[in-house]
């Protein structure tokens, strides 16, 4: 049993999601197009282009990788960048300077960015937005982080992440670009919660959890 994400594993996270932007950003860009402002797939991808110039210069810590992530989110138009940059920083800073990221550190770490999005944004569950995956999956990690392993945690929070993103498809749209459309994003997962489902995939298997089905599938 492995209870703390280190170094390695923090880089091949950000490399995961940087190739999983890459290869699902006209996805997301398409899901945007039919419940907002079509935008959110070209601002994911050029985020990870910044990350992968961010990364060149990042120290080799555990909160390294996330700091170029954050910083290449504060870079990115729209209203998703500095949201997820927020988060970023909050696990940058619980690996600053350290070999590794304790799971209760890691748990305690993804809650804060979590209450950050929600504090900036003023979202919540149900509002369809990427809290309706965020939130489902801090919780699933804080249930596993004492004397849990880490990759079982985050598989569990992938899993859970994943739950909340499909559920996104029944909502009426409260928040963001999709409320402007009302009734006619109805089926339409949102772009956000479903990019954070694919984030916390990449974070499971980096700790070397198997993917999950959701994500073996796409």
């Amino acid at each position: 049993m492995v209870s703390a994400l280190d170094a390695a594993q923090a880089r091949a996270w950000v490399d995961g999601f940087i190739a999983a932007i890459e290869e699902r950003h006209g996805e997301l860009g398409d899901l945007d197009r039919r419940s907002g402002d079509g935008d959110f797939g070209s601002n994911l991808r050029s985020a990870a282009r910044r990350m992968t110039a961010n990364l060149a210069g990042a120290p080799a810590t555990a909160g390294g990788p996330f700091a170029a992530v954050s910083e290449a989110f504060m870079a990115t138009g729209g209203t998703s960048g500095p949201l997820l940059g927020m988060w970023f920083r909050a696990l940058a800073k619980a690996g600053a300077d350290r070999d590794a990221i304790a799971l209760p550190d890691l748990a305690t770490a993804v809650a804060d960015g979590v209450a950050a999005i929600q504090r900036l944004g003023g979202a919540q569950v149900g509002d369809k937005t990427m809290l309706d995956a965020f939130v489902p999956a801090s919780d699933a990690l804080a249930a596993r982080a004492a004397g849990g392993d880490v990759g079982a945690a985050l598989a569990a929070a992938a899993e859970a992440a994943a739950a909340g993103a499909d559920a996104t498809a029944d909502l009426a749209a409260r928040r963001g670009r999709a409320s402007y459309v009302g009734d006619a994003a109805r089926g339409v997962p949102d772009p956000g919660a479903t990019a954070v489902a694919m984030l916390f995939d990449c974070g499971a298997r980096a700790a070397g959890a198997p993917p999950t089905s959701k994500e073996t599938n796409a």
